[in-house]
């Protein structure tokens, strides 16, 4: 797929980041480790790979915003467009040596998410899309699974740690949903698990308490895959709320009706 250049600016600058994450991955156990908080790692690695897309993306477009996990947000000239970053989606299974984490990076545009990039460098799978140009997985199209029976169908969510508050709504979902469908998933990092439902290896997902820059790529990767991406709750709003449910168009509505509790 030929993609415009910013897509192709994004493209490198994950790709550039994620080697230097493979190689600080090679070495996990002499990496130097900060804590900042329950269950919520920093490492060397994640400041390094956050410099090295800060410096590619704003090195291409300097007049865009920015918004990232470690950086913070900074204003652009250009107030209409901003990256939103997660150079290191799945700390805590990085730090732990499992080999389930990616980068991720999106362009918002007036408030919508125009493109967007997840990149795993382990597996060296790169799902990107650009509004109204489909989803890719390297050169593949990517489409939504087709299942239609919850009960055939595998979920995605991310089970909250270090006494969150959402724990006992999470496990009252779990209760509703793991009798009606062939299993739960929880591989820590929801940019991946968006990817995956895009590329119809989960038929659904959902979570709370999400960054922008945990979202803000697979949103628009799993619509660009004809999957259907909504608020939990009906009038929130994904990005600031940070709470999502997404799946293909066949199960959206029976899986969201489990979640939401409307069964």
């Amino acid at each position: 797929m030929q993609g415009s250049a910013n897509l192709n600016v994004m493209l490198k600058a994950a790709r550039k980041a994620g080697r230097l994450l493979l190689k600080d991955f090679g070495e996990v156990e002499n990496l130097q480790v900060s804590m900042k908080g329950a269950g919520d790692f920093v490492s060397r690695a994640d400041i390094a790979a956050e410099k090295a897309l800060k410096a590619e993306l704003t090195g291409a477009r300097p007049n865009y915003g920015w918004a990232a996990e470690e950086g913070g947000e900074e204003p652009g000239t250009d107030p209409t467009r901003r990256w939103i970053v997660d150079p290191l989606d799945g700390t805590t299974n990085f730090l732990h040596g499992l080999p389930h984490w990616a980068v991720s990076v999106a362009l918002e545009h007036k408030g919508e998410v125009v493109a967007g990039v997840i990149h795993d460098p382990v597996r060296d799978e790169t799902f990107f899309a650009e509004k109204g140009a489909g989803a890719w997985m390297n050169d593949r199209r990517l489409r939504v699974s087709a299942r239609n029976r919850m009960i055939e169908a595998i979920f995605a969510t991310g089970l909250p740690f270090g006494g969150r508050a959402d724990l006992p709504e999470t496990l009252q979902d779990l209760a509703r949903l793991l009798p009606a469908c062939a299993g739960v998933r929880r591989w820590g990092s929801a940019a991946l698990d968006l990817a995956y439902v895009a590329a119809g290896r989960y038929d659904g997902f959902w979570e709370r308490r999400l960054n922008a820059w945990d979202l803000a790529a697979g949103i628009l990767i799993v619509r660009e895959a004809g999957g259907l991406v909504e608020p939990l709750r009906k009038d929130g709003d994904i990005l600031g709320d940070g709470e999502v449910i997404a799946a293909n168009e066949a199960m959206f509505d029976k899986f969201a009706r489990v979640i939401r509790n409307e069964a």
